[in-house]
């Protein structure tokens, strides 16, 4: 499967991968990374492998101290290891469904109505791809992207997984319709529990803004909506904990 790369968006992109876990399923997944910086003297444990698989893929490594490290990492956490790759490719939404028929499986699609806490996308990534949906869409404004912090908290997730980016979400999600997909979004004020709704077949499953929840415009476009219970005083979830209770409720019934 080729993926298409949205050119015109590249350049607000982060280019780094930061942390011993991410940069190893970064060159396990055989994506390219232009160069890897690691901290002097730090070669023991999995910074080891990593430079085995980056010398025998004849990857540049630089050794760079501890100073200099800091000043480059875009995160605290780097773990003295950094690779530089190339802008994050980003698909096609049809590549997302030709993932589906190539599995020979009904489509099961996330979609992302505006999470802007890149922690949270991280961590939803990481649900997903271990969930098997076949890939995510999320909106190119007033949203997270694609960055390092997200690839180091999906874990590497990020590079086995489909992530779209689209320009208007209820659009894409009324194309997914014609196609056959029905669409669940999740909305605490609705009638319906979710582990009461039938998510077999195709489907599409509508996570919302960590705040303010899906959008009223996304909310009608879509052809049922589920909540979680809440039996405390606290009155909503985390965006990322909401989507794995309901993603593998999904996964439950599709098995």
């Amino acid at each position: 499967m080729n993926k298409k790369i949205n050119k015109d968006e590249n350049k607000n992109y982060d280019d780094q991968v930061e942390g011993r876990n991410a940069v190893l399923e970064l060159l396990e997944s055989g994506k390219d990374v232009n160069k890897i910086f690691v901290t002097r003297g730090e070669k023991h444990g999995s910074i080891n492998k990593i430079i085995a698989i980056a010398k025998e893929r004849k990857i540049i490594i630089v050794e760079k101290d501890k100073r200099q490290m800091e000043s480059m990492a875009q995160n605290e956490n780097y773990q003295g290891v950094i690779a530089i790759v190339p802008p994050f490719e980003y698909c096609e939404v049809d590549d997302i469904l030709w993932t589906a028929k190539e599995r020979n499986e009904e489509p099961f699609i996330l979609i992302l109505d505006g999470i802007e806490d890149p922690h949270n996308l991280g961590s939803i990534i990481r649900t997903a791809e271990t969930a098997g949906i076949h890939g995510i869409i999320i909106p190119k404004h007033r949203a997270a992207c694609v960055n390092s912090t997200v690839n180091k908290v999906s874990a590497g997730a990020v590079q086995h997984i489909n992530i779209a980016r689209v320009t208007n979400i209820s659009d894409t999600i009324n194309e997914l319709k014609e196609k056959g997909l029905w669409i669940c979004g999740t909305d605490i004020s609705t009638d319906k529990y979710y582990y009461n709704q039938d998510y077999r077949g195709s489907i599409g499953i509508v996570i919302g803004n960590e705040g303010k929840g899906i959008s009223d415009k996304v909310k009608k476009n879509c052809d049922f909506l589920v909540k979680i219970p809440m039996k405390g005083k606290v009155t909503s979830l985390n965006a990322s904990v909401s989507t794995g209770i309901i993603v593998y409720e999904a996964v439950k019934q599709r098995m």
